[in-house]
C-alpha cells in the first residue's frame, strides 16, 4: 500500500494531525492526551484494515484481468457488496465477457478464412489442372479438328475460372462491407427482364419453356445491378435443374407488407439433406455429379439480405424446386 503516493501522503498528513491532537490533549490534561492517542490508534487501525481489504479486492480484480489478457477460458470475478468496487467489478465482468465474445468471433473468422482459402485453392486447382492437360494434348495432337475442340474446351474452362474469381472478389467485397448498394425504385418487370436477358439464348437452345406472371406497376427498393445478378444466379440454378425441355415459372405477388418473387422449375427438386445447406458457400450438394462451384446461391443470398430482403428454397408440392424471394415494403 505504501507504494501508492496518495496513501503515503495520507499517512504523513494523518501522523501530523494525530501528533498535533495528542499534544493539544496533553496540554489540556493527561486524560485528554490518552483519549486522543486511543482515538487516533482506533481510527488508524480501522482505516488500515479497511484500506487493506480494498487493496486485496483490487488485486483480485487485477489478477482476473491478467487472466483475460492471457486468454483464460474460465474466468470468475466474485461479487462485492454494494459500493464502488461492486460497480467496478460489474463493469469489468461486462468488459471481459465482451472481449471473450470478440475473441471467439475472431477465432471463428480465422477458421472460416482458412477454410475459404482452402476451398478457393481447390476450386481453382481443378480447372487449372484441366487446362494444363489440354495444353499437353494440344502440343502432341495432330488432328486439326480435335485441336479446335480442345481449344474450345480450354476457353470454356478459362471463362468459368474468370467467373469464379470475379464471384469470389464480389463475395470478399460484401464480406468486408465496402459495397454501397443504391436505394432506388425498381420495376419488378424490368428487374426480371434484366436478369433474364443473358439467359434467353441458352433457354432457347435447351428448349426450356418460360412462363412469366409479373403484374405491371409493382416496384421494390434496391440496387438494380446487384439484384439482377442475384436473380440471374437463381435462374441459372433452376435452368440446370430443369434440363432440356424443362419449364420455368416466374410469378410475382404483391401485398401491403411484402413483394414476393417465386421462381419454380420442373427439375427433380432438392434432396432432403441438401435443403439446410443450399446457401452455404462452396456447398455443392451430396450428389457426386453436382456441377458448379457452390458460390452462386451464397452470393445471391448475401446480395438480397444485405438489401433487406430474404430468400428461401424448398421442394414444390407439385414437383421441382421453388425459390421465394421477398422484399419488405
Amino acid at each position: 500500500m505504501l507504494r501508492n503516493r496518495e496513501f503515503r501522503k495520507f499517512v504523513i498528513l494523518f501522523s501530523l494531525m494525530t501528533a498535533a491532537v495528542v499534544m493539544l490533549g496533553f496540554v489540556i490534561n493527561v486524560a485528554a492526551g490518552i483519549l486522543s492517542i486511543a482515538s487516533a490508534t482506533a481510527f488508524g487501525t480501522a482505516f488500515f484494515a479497511f484500506t487493506k481489504a480494498r487493496y486485496k479486492s483490487i488485486a483480485q480484480i487485477s489478477d482476473q484481468i491478467d487472466l483475460v489478457l492471457h486468454n483464460a477460458e474460465h474466468l470468475y470475478i466474485g461479487e462485492s457488496e454494494e459500493g464502488e468496487l461492486s460497480i467496478l467489478q460489474s463493469e469489468i465482468t461486462k468488459m471481459t465477457l465482451r472481449i471473450r465474445e470478440q475473441n471467439h468471433a475472431l477465432k471463428k473468422e480465422k477458421e472460416h478464412l482458412a477454410d475459404s482459402l482452402a476451398d478457393i485453392a481447390h476450386q481453382l486447382r481443378t480447372p487449372l489442372t484441366s487446362v494444363n492437360l489440354i495444353l499437353s494434348l494440344l502440343e502432341n495432337h495432330p488432328d486439326e479438328n480435335e485441336r479446335k475442340n480442345l481449344l474450345r474446351e480450354m476457353e470454356e474452362l478459362l471463362v468459368r475460372m474468370d467467373w469464379l474469381i470475379t464471384s469470389l472478389l464480389k463475395l470478399s467485397r460484401l464480406d468486408a462491407g465496402i459495397v454501397a448498394f443504391k436505394r432506388e425504385e425498381i420495376h419488378v418487370n424490368h428487374l426480371i427482364n434484366t436478369a433474364l436477358h443473358p439467359l434467353l439464348i441458352p433457354m432457347e437452345l435447351h428448349n426450356i419453356d418460360l412462363q412469366i406472371d409479373v403484374p405491371k406497376g409493382i416496384k421494390i427498393l434496391g440496387d438494380l445491378n446487384w439484384l439482377s445478378e442475384a436473380i440471374q444466379n437463381v435462374l441459372k440454378n433452376c435452368m440446370e435443374s430443369a434440363g432440356d425441355n424443362g419449364k420455368l415459372d416466374i410469378i410475382c405477388e404483391d401485398n401491403p407488407l411484402f413483394t414476393h418473387i417465386n421462381i419454380h422449375d420442373s427439375g427433380p427438386g432438392f434432396k432432403k439433406e441438401d435443403l439446410p445447406c443450399l446457401f452455404q458457400r462452396f456447398y455443392r450438394g451430396k450428389n457426386s455429379d453436382a456441377t458448379g462451384y457452390g458460390i452462386g446461391l451464397a452470393l445471391c443470398k448475401m446480395i438480397i439480405t444485405r438489401q433487406g430482403g430474404t430468400i428461401t428454397a424448398k421442394n414444390h408440392p407439385q414437383g421441382g424446386a421453388i425459390f421465394s424471394i421477398r422484399f419488405p415494403k
